[in-house]
């Protein structure tokens, strides 16, 4: 009774060690192909990149999809993504995610890729001055990366004609959204016409502005009785209220 016994429990022993191999080989074996994740993330990328400016190249590390990634081939499509409100140029990290299917759990890992914008972008020819209105003889088109310059940076002229820089600028300094405001069409201190509209009538009124307002921004307005109020700033002093 005893040897059979210790038959059985050294044939379990066997058979639990043959099964553990032959898991073991599978999984090292298991390999995801890299030409289908390859092609989804060439065709994320394109349909992300339509509306940037110039000529786009993109390029991508697939190390995550080497010959050794143990990642269980997938089933489904793969899916690419970035987070909510990602920017799809420069250098960026995309995941790639195989979705859960029957006993496959799935898995997900990131891939780096370097998106280049090859296009023209505006930079100072002189220094400028803080505080000073762009005209078109201030700039010049210049040729280059955008991935590798700042963010914001402008790439045609009526961007920033008309502008006002809020630092002071040297020469060959690219022109970006963050040191650039529109030009105030009210200013603090200064009387304004209040105008108030609504269904079939206009009550206008005077008052002072407390603040400084590009068109279309909110400026707040003592009145000669001296309420305050806010309203949407307009060209020629007037202060919209809208009801």
């Amino acid at each position: 009774m005893g040897a059979r016994t210790f038959a059985t429990i050294n044939k379990n022993h066997i058979f639990r060690m043959v099964l553990a191999g032959i898991l073991t080989v599978s999984s090292v074996h298991a390999r995801q192909d890299s030409v289908p994740v390859t092609r989804a993330i060439e065709n994320y990328l394109k349909r992300e990149t339509q509306g940037l400016p110039g000529q786009v190249r993109f390029e991508t590390e697939a190390s995550g999809f080497a010959a050794d990634n143990h990642l269980t081939p997938c089933r489904l499509p793969v899916e690419v993504s970035q987070p909510p409100g990602a920017r799809t140029w420069g250098r960026i990290h995309l995941t790639v995610r195989c979705p859960p299917n029957g006993g496959n759990s799935g898995w997900s890992v990131f891939v780096p890729a370097h998106v280049r914008v090859f296009s023209e972008y505006l930079v100072s020819v002189r220094s400028i001055a803080l505080g000073q209105t762009l005209s078109e003889a201030d700039f010049t088109r210049q040729q280059g990366d955008l991935s590798e310059l700042p963010a914001g940076v402008l790439t045609q002229p009526p961007q920033a004609i008309g502008q006002v820089t809020t630092a002071a600028l040297s020469a060959g300094q690219p022109l970006r959204r963050d040191i650039l405001r529109p030009p105030f069409v009210v200013r603090q201190n200064q009387t304004v016409k209040i105008i108030s509209r609504g269904a079939g009538f206009e009550v206008a009124a005077e008052g002072r502005a407390l603040t400084n307002a590009a068109e279309g921004q909110w400026v707040q307005v003592r009145l000669n009785n001296g309420q305050t109020i806010s309203g949407l700033a307009r060209t020629q002093g007037i202060v919209e209220m809208t009801r």
